[in-house]
């Protein structure tokens, strides 16, 4: 049940161990190195040393490498995804829905690589040209941090991990302290595969002292990271000049037209707004409804809420599970009770079971009040009236996050306004803004982040262009 630290590809006891308790039951599921700074280094140290194999060796074994990772998942999905659930309390059928997912990021990214590629150059095409031949190519940039949320904690891993290391580069990760294990597995997958790359893969683990550590050196050339605003902030100022990719935040927001199917809509926004209890970045937090159906669909979307099963993540009926902590349930009512103190109305009593926050739904919210100004990361939904999209607009794009928002309109010109005009990384017509594939360009603008994720994207992020001039 240990995880333990990988120093490349040697693993390392430490006796110097952290517990992990899971979140539903309070029963300790998995443990952790406590590491240091200077293990953050020696793991750096490592692999700047692997990078001078990574980079000589052919692409055809990197991509051998990750389709017999994506093998070995799949033969083990059972086991990875209970671990999910013993650490972040993810309900068993979504704990197994991700490891689906992470089985088809891996496979993407060795499917891209094999095509991604230059492209030749015609230098004599301006006047100050001549006849040449020119072309760039791609090369990996040398060692790449990454470090990862509790949220989706193999996918997340994968999004990094996969990119990186088909693309020739060597890693150091740094997973989320909430789950040691599912990281600890997934990265022994990799170094025990026989098609491994001797030390291009190490594994640390820690918090501010050993991210401080990986982020500040001189070594990594690109740190990718998906995480909160704030710790953003404090790696974009202490990176130096290196290649920083940012997943920061959300306040994903809908418009729900008078023109829409509202049992669709009410259905996919029940799903979107309490999926994983709310704890994703795209988690849909503000519906504004067209005045016209606003009462409509209210009472639609309560009714679909009431049919989601919440309780025991080992269910396989369970539609959501606990928070990740005491501190977030906690934070989520007092959300809750200021809402209704600014005058906002539930419809559905709040209930609080311990780390289980029962899904909420705001209605007559004001878009002046907290709980749609900022991101709650909790099952919690508010709808907002509004005459039309015109008032909905400002009111979408009136956040410091854009990730992604989505419209329900059959409204073809409202949907050419919504693609055009909303602020935002991604788009979704007639559909929750939660919706995310895997082989899509994912990332926001604003306080949302910088850079993008989807296997072609990440490499893109992860690898130097090279331009070649041959007179």
């Amino acid at each position: 049940m240990k995880a333990n630290i990988f120093f490349g590809s040697s693993e390392v006891v430490s006796e110097n161990l952290t517990k992990r308790e899971s979140p539903y039951s309070g029963e300790v599921v998995s443990y952790a190195p406590l590491c240091s700074a200077e293990d953050a280094k020696k793991a750096l140290k490592i692999a700047q040393n692997a990078f001078k194999y990574t980079k000589k060796s052919t692409l055809s074994q990197r991509c051998d490498w990750l389709l017999d990772v994506a093998k070995k998942l799949k033969e083990n999905k059972e086991d990875i995804a209970k671990t999910i659930t013993d650490e972040v309390g993810k309900p068993i059928a979504f704990a197994r829905v991700e490891v689906d997912r992470c089985i088809e990021t891996v496979t993407l990214s060795a499917e891209t690589m094999r095509t991604m590629h230059g492209e030749t150059i015609n230098t004599d095409a301006m006047p100050s040209g001549k006849i040449t031949t020119a072309f760039f190519k791609r090369e990996a940039v040398g060692v790449v941090v990454a470090i990862t949320p509790f949220n989706f904690p193999l996918n997340l891993v994968a999004h990094k991990l996969a990119p990186a290391l088909v693309a020739g580069n060597a890693v150091v990760l740094k997973p989320t302290p909430e789950a040691p294990l599912t990281a600890y597995k997934f990265a022994k997958l990799f170094i025990e595969s026989e098609y491994a790359i001797k030390d291009a893969l190490s594994v640390v683990y820690g918090d501010a002292e050993v991210g401080s550590a990986l982020i500040s050196s001189e070594i990594p050339r690109v740190v990718s990271f998906t995480g909160s605003v704030p710790v953003g902030n404090i790696i974009t100022k202490n990176a130096g000049i290196k290649k920083v990719g940012l997943e920061l935040g959300g306040n994903a927001a809908t418009f729900i037209d008078k023109s829409a199917d509202l049992d669709l809509a009410a259905a996919r926004c029940a799903l979107g707004a309490f999926v994983n209890s709310g704890q994703v970045c795209i988690s849909l937090q503000r519906i504004y409804v067209d005045a016209e159906v606003y009462d409509e669909f209210a009472l639609k979307i309560a009714d679909e809420t009431k049919k989601l099963k919440v309780g025991s993540p080992y269910e396989d009926d369970t539609f959501m599970g606990p928070l990740i902590n005491d501190e977030s349930a906690q934070r989520a009512y007092g959300w809750v009770q200021s809402a209704i103190d600014e005058g906002a109305r539930t419809m559905l009593e709040p209930r609080v079971d311990g780390r289980i926050f029962y899904p909420c739904v705001m209605a007559d919210v004001r878009d002046d009040m907290a709980i749609v100004c900022e991101e709650v990361f909790a099952p919690i939904v508010s709808l907002v009236k509004v005459d039309s999209f015109d008032e909905a607009l400002p009111k979408m794009n009136n956040s410091p996050y854009g990730l992604q928002f989505s419209v329900f309109t059959n409204d073809l010109k409202l949907t050419q306004r919504a693609i055009d005009e909303l602020e935002a990384g991604g788009i979704v017509i007639n559909d929750m803004p939660t919706l995310r594939f895997d082989i899509q360009p994912y990332g926001g603008v604003k306080l949302s982040g910088v850079g993008r994720e989807g296997p072609r994207f990440a490499i893109e992020e992860m690898t130097e262009i090279k331009s070649v001039v041959i007179c």
